[in-house]
C-alpha cells in the first residue's frame, strides 16, 4: 500500500507517514444535487448508488493493489491494518460514513486484472433522508469540503461495435460445446461470458455512462471504481450489524416492451424448467457458501420474478445472522471472497465450470463478474457481482469493452442464449447512446 498508485506495493505493510485521519459531517441533504451522480468530477470518481441514495467518491489517498488466490484475503488484511490505528470522527455514524474503502477484484485467480482497494479523499453519501461529507487524510485533518455541483458529462458521440474475442458464431459454437458437457455429465451448469469492443467519436466521460444508467435502471447498483463502471442487478452481499443480504439472480428471459406480452412472459418464466433448474444451482451455491459463517439463514422456498427495463430474472433474496458479533468475523469484502464464484457467475459445481470457462471463452473476463463495491472501517459493507458492465481501456479513452454472460444447463439451445446476451449488453449500449 502506498499514496500512490504504484502496483508494485504489496498490501499488508503500509508504510504511511502517518495514520489515516476521517472527519464525517453532517449536511442538509437540501444542499446536495438531487442526483449524486452530479457532484462526480470528468475522471477518477468513484460511485455506488441506487434509487438516488448511495456513495460517490473522488481523489486518491491509498491504494491496495493485489493479485492471485490471494488477492481478497491480502486486501482485507491490509484494510484491516490501516483502520486499526485510522483517527475517526464521525458525527454521523450512519453504513457509509467514516472511512470508506472502494474495491474491485478479478473474476479469475490468475487474471491479470487482479484487484484493488481504493481509499478516496472525499466521500458523499446519503441514505434515509440524512446525507453526509467525510474527509480523508493521512497524518493530519483535512477540512471537509462544500460539495458544489460538478461540469456536465459529455456525450461520447458515435458509437461502434465490434465483435469482441468471439464473434456471434463463435459463441455459439462455445455454447453448444458447453452443452454437450453438461450432456456427457462433466458439470449440471455454467455460464459462459462474451466481450463486445465500443469505440467512441469523443473521449468517453464515464460520468455520462452512470447518468443514463442510474435514469434507466434505478433499482440496479450503478458503480465506477477503478475502472469499471455498469449497473448490476445482482447483489453479492450486504453486511450490516450482524446480517447479511444477497440477491440470486439465474434465469432469464428478454422483454418485448408490451405489458400485457412480458407479464405472460413473466409467468413462463416462473414455470420454465430449465430456467428453475439454473436458479436452483445457483441459490444452492450461495446458500451453501455463506452457511458456515451464520448461525441462520432464510431461503425463500420459490424465487420472484425480477422486472428490469430490458430482461426478467428469476431472483431469490436470502439473509442470515452472522455467528460472530460486529467487527470480530470476517469483513464483508472477506464474505464476498468466500461467496466468489457463485454458481449465477461460474457455475455446478465451480471447480468443473471455471476450467470449461478457460476452455471455451478465449478471453480473460478480467474484472467482469468479479465483487465490485464497498466497505467501511467496522468491515460492514456493499458487494456486488459487476454484471452489465464495462471495462475502461486505460491507454485509450475512446475504447471499453462491454460483457455480458449467460447461465447454461442441459436444455439451453445456443441462438437462444445468443438472444439474451444481446439483452443483457443493452443496458451499456443504451447508455452509451445519445
Amino acid at each position: 500500500m502506498s499514496t500512490d498508485p504504484s502496483p508494485t506495493d504489496r498490501p499488508g505493510t503500509p508504510a504511511l507517514p502517518g495514520p489515516l485521519v476521517a472527519r464525517t459531517v453532517e449536511v442538509d441533504v437540501a444542499s446536495l444535487p438531487a442526483v449524486l451522480l452530479d457532484l462526480l468530477p470528468a475522471q477518477g470518481g468513484a460511485a455506488w448508488v441506487r434509487r438516488g441514495d448511495g456513495l460517490v467518491a473522488w481523489g486518491e489517498l491509498l491504494r491496495v493493489e493485489t493479485r492471485g488466490a490471494g488477492r481478497f484475503a491480502e486486501a482485507e488484511a491490509a484494510w484491516r491494518q490501516v483502520v486499526r490505528h485510522a483517527v475517526v470522527r464521525d458525527e454521523v455514524r450512519m453504513p457509509g460514513t467514516g472511512p470508506v474503502a472502494f474495491g474491485s477484484f478479478a473474476f479469475a485467480a490468475g487474471s491479470p486484472a487482479g484487484g484493488a482497494l481504493v481509499v478516496p479523499r472525499v466521500v458523499v453519501g446519503r441514505r434515509g433522508g440524512r446525507a453526509w461529507v467525510t474527509s480523508l487524510e493521512v497524518g493530519s485533518v483535512a477540512p471537509v469540503p462544500t460539495p458544489t455541483t460538478a461540469s456536465r458529462p459529455v456525450a461520447p458521440g458515435r458509437v461502434a461495435l465490434a465483435p469482441g474475442s468471439l464473434d456471434p458464431e463463435g459463441w455459439k459454437h462455445a455454447v453448444a460445446r458447453a452443452v454437450a458437457e453438461i450432456r456427457a455429465g462433466r458439470l449440471d451448469k455454467v455460464v459462459l461470458a462474451r466481450d463486445v469492443v465500443a469505440t467512441t467519436a469523443e473521449p468517453l466521460d464515464p460520468r455520462w455512462v452512470l447518468h443514463r444508467l442510474a435514469e434507466g435502471y434505478a433499482s440496479c447498483w450503478t458503480f465506477s471504481v477503478d475502472g469499471m463502471l455498469g449497473a448490476t442487478p445482482e447483489l453479492l452481499l450486504r453486511s450490516e450489524k450482524g446480517l447479511v443480504t444477497s440477491r440470486v439472480l439465474a434465469g432469464t428471459i428478454r422483454r418485448t416492451g408490451d405489458d400485457d406480452a412480458d407479464l405472460a412472459r413473466a409467468a413462463i418464466l416462473a414455470h420454465s424448467s430449465k430456467d428453475l433448474e439454473e436458479h436452483e444451482y445457483a441459490v444452492e451455491s450461495l446458500t451453501r457458501a455463506l452457511g458456515p459463517f451464520c448461525s441462520s439463514t432464510n431461503v425463500p422456498e420459490t424465487p420472484f420474478v425480477l422486472h428490469l427495463p430490458n430482461v426478467l430474472h428469476l431472483a431469490t433474496d436470502v439473509t442470515g445472522v452472522l455467528t460472530a458479533g460486529p467487527g470480530e468475523g470476517p469483513t464483508s469484502l472477506g464474505l464476498a471472497a468466500a461467496l466468489h464464484p457463485t454458481a449465477a457467475v461460474a457455475g455446478t459445481p465451480t471447480e468443473a465450470a471455471c476450467e470449461l470457462i478457460g476452455e471455451v471463452e478465449v478471453m480473460d473476463r478480467g474484472r467482469y463478474a468479479g465483487p465490485v463495491g464497498w466497505l467501511g472501517a467496522d468491515g460492514d459493507g456493499e458487494w456486488g457481482i459487476a454484471l452489465r458492465s464495462a471495462e475502461l481501456d486505460p491507454a485509450d479513452p475512446h475504447r471499453l469493452r462491454l460483457f455480458a454472460g449467460c447461465g447454461i444447463v442441459a436444455a439451453s439451445d445456443p441462438a437462444a442464449e445468443l438472444a439474451e446476451s444481446e439483452a443483457k449488453l443493452e443496458p451499456m449500449r443504451h447508455a452509451l447512446g445519445g
